[in-house]
């Protein structure tokens, strides 16, 4: 008999609850293991995925946690969504409207993994990953952005003409969403990581494409470093007690962030170990060509047992061959229709 998805999960939250507040009232005794070589180990396989929203819902202003019952029923409605979506469908249903048709179409619950529960943060159920601001949003983007990205966007390839002028994500050259960091953000599915350690490194392996990263830990940057524009940026770590402290900067010009180019940003990240199965993973952004403002937020990693699996994106991209196919074939009815002449 098919378990009731809905009555799992609710007793898996109510025994999520207990173990928080179990594990927070033994915080301050929690030891963080430590590497052969001495580093703190940060090593194993983790997850970001959740129902925090990144950005603060505006009616909540200043509100940084929710308590234990708001969070309760915000994890049920996640839940309470996915099982709705996983109703078998009617086979003789009507065939779906033109239009509008949905950003997404083709993943289904089998592909996606969507967060479903909140973790807390030192103790806290987190109404957002943004904390400063304290409005939890993203600061407003300068005087003059909006322009500035029009002038250019005139200079970018067409992003029909060929693959150059598509996303990084759909060329699988990078993840999608800046899954990959940083700001390592979790999407839809595929918010898995693998940290692994040696001395003088961080790796942080992303399932989502093939994304690696590698942190360098040294006390200075090279300085040649400016030349050797990395995907996702020149990452140098150093140690500070037991969390590690990641700046980076240095981006690869194609790759943007929240839509904006990644020329002036820099990103500090950290990384603590709450407890056995939990690292706290910290973010501040600045760019001061982009934001009026740094802004800063925290999202929690969760251990899992499963690995990272291979994404395998290039050997079965056919979608960016029937992106570039449908455009060339667009581009064809166009030029025939060009030459007919239509009596009205």
């Amino acid at each position: 008999m098919k378990t009731n998805l809905i009555t799992y999960l609710t007793t898996s939250l109510a025994s999520s609850i207990a173990l928080t507040l179990s594990c927070a009232a033994f915080a301050q005794d929690y030891v963080v293991p430590r590497t052969e070589w001495g580093d703190p180990d940060l090593q194993g396989m983790w997850r970001n995925n959740t129902v925090m929203p990144f950005e603060r819902a505006r009616e909540l202003g200043t509100k940084q946690a929710y308590t234990e019952q708001e969070a309760f029923e915000l994890e049920r409605a996640a839940q309470l969504s996915v099982e709705q979506d996983n109703e078998p469908l009617d086979p003789n249903r009507p065939a779906p409207n033109a239009e509008p048709l949905p950003p997404v179409g083709n993943y289904d619950l089998f592909w996606t993994d969507r967060g479903m529960f909140l973790p807390t943060i030192n103790g806290e159920f987190r109404t957002s990953a943004i904390i400063d601001p304290p409005n939890g949003r993203v600061p407003e983007r300068v005087a003059g952005f909006n322009e500035r990205m029009q002038e250019l966007r005139a200079t970018q390839p067409n992003p029909n003409d060929g693959p150059e002028g598509r996303g990084l994500g759909e060329r699988c050259l990078q993840a999608f969403g800046n899954n990959s960091g940083p700001v390592m953000t979790p999407v839809m599915y595929n918010s898995h990581m693998q940290i692994v350690q040696s001395p003088g490194y961080v790796n942080i392996v992303i399932e989502m494409v093939h994304d690696s990263r590698i942190i360098k830990i040294t006390d200075e940057r090279n300085p040649n470093s400016a030349r050797l524009q990395k995907w996702m940026g020149d990452s140098i770590g150093r140690w500070e007690g037991d969390t590690l402290i990641v700046e980076t900067r240095n981006f690869n010009p194609w790759t943007t962030y929240r839509g904006a180019p990644t020329d002036t940003l820099t990103v500090i990240e950290t990384f603590r170990r709450e407890g056995q199965n939990k690292i706290v993973y910290g973010f501040t952004v600045d760019d001061p060509s982009v934001y009026t403002a740094q802004w800063t937020g925290e999202y929690p990693l969760t251990s899992m047992e499963e690995p990272v699996y291979e994404y395998a994106c290039h050997e079965g991209n056919y979608g960016l061959i029937g992106i570039l196919a449908g455009a060339r074939r667009l581009e064809a009815l166009g030029e025939d229709y060009g030459v007919i002449e239509i009596d009205q």
